[in-house]
């Protein structure tokens, strides 16, 4: 309703100090109340925040014996509002789009969060075994989203087995060059924090090879399940297809799509690195400076460990495929 920027001051692009700010609440047991707020301002631009008049914010109240308003903390900006609008309007196109197949892709992917917010990550904090708690969680993920977005029939089976078999094998890829490359986890954005904040005892270097696994299964899972669909169309409109044949039109499409496939990893873990490059870029750091760092190296692993997953991904869900197929394997 008001604010005070008294309390504010700036240090040369940072703003530091405490910004106050008079709130009326409009959710919680102290609905339709006001109270002075504090903002407190770190000098960290990623972390900090000012806000104006008219501003929704998200705070927490911290009350005294009695109930009454002792202090109010406003954390951040309240987006809840707008994630809502943006996830309903994914939903709805996808829907449109898809049909019955949207709605359990919409079913997959809440899976998905609720698995990684559920179960890997307070399996991990409470300091289970990071690599078979990825692996379980991964394998988890993978089945189910395949069976509720292409049903429970051979080439559901093929991507199943294919996406298990390459991700596997991503993930012995990431712990051999995990030793070569001397990436110990500690480059894992707010590592650090979560060392601070009483998980020393936490198995960094594990994480991040489960982390590399569950990011690598993903387009794993991606490109069987287009090939394993490519071969099942393949076979309902031309019956007689030999085995041979079928086997050689799976390695075509997946010679395409690798191709772009292995550029979409490349620009997805580049992509959150751009911001570093810049800052390398703009100190004239040596490009083999750059490439020996420790956070660009991790995801250099990343990267090429998909891409290494991804080309054995064509050849095993062809010949899974034909495996199921010539067993007749259906629902």
């Amino acid at each position: 309703m008001e604010v005070d920027n008294s309390g504010v001051y700036e240090v040369g692009i940072y703003k530091q100090g405490n910004q106050n700010a008079y709130v009326e609440f409009l959710s919680g047991t102290k609905k339709g109340e006001k109270a002075w707020g504090v903002n407190f301002l770190q000098g960290k631009m990623e972390a900090d925040k000012i806000f104006s008049k008219g501003d929704v914010a998200f705070a927490l109240i911290e009350r005294d014996d009695d109930n009454d308003i002792r202090f109010v903390n406003l954390v951040d900006q309240y987006r809840i509002s707008g994630e809502i609008i943006i996830a309903l309007v994914f939903g709805i196109l996808l829907i449109i789009f898809s049909g019955a197949t949207g709605v359990r892709t919409i079913m997959s992917f809440v899976l998905a969060i609720l698995s990684i917010f559920k179960l890997l990550t307070p399996l991990l904090l409470r300091g289970f075994n990071p690599l078979l708690v990825s692996l379980f969680v991964g394998s988890l993920i993978s089945i189910f989203t395949i069976l509720l977005v292409s049903g429970i029939n051979r080439r559901s089976y093929s991507a199943i087995t294919a996406t298990f078999l390459c991700s596997t094998l991503t993930f012995v890829l990431s712990l051999v060059f995990k030793i070569l490359l001397k990436i110990d986890g500690t480059e894992l954005p707010w590592a650090e924090s979560l060392i601070y904040a009483g998980f020393s005892n936490l198995d960094l270097s594990g994480i991040m090879q489960g982390a590399i696994y569950l990011s690598c299964s993903g387009a794993i899972l991606d490109l069987a399940v287009d090939i394993s669909s490519s071969l099942e169309e393949i076979t309902f409109n031309t019956p007689d297809v030999s085995n041979a044949q079928l086997i050689k039109s799976g390695l075509n499409i997946g010679r395409t799509i690798v191709g772009s496939q292995t550029t979409t990893l490349l620009l997805a873990y580049m992509g959150s690195y751009i911001s570093v490059m810049m800052v390398y870029m703009a100190q004239g750091t040596p490009l083999l400076n750059i490439l020996t760092s420790k956070g660009i190296a991790g995801e250099i692993l990343h990267t090429f460990v998909g891409c290494i997953g991804l080309i054995f991904v064509a050849p095993l869900t062809s010949f899974m495929y034909l495996f199921f197929k010539n067993r007749s394997v259906e629902l």
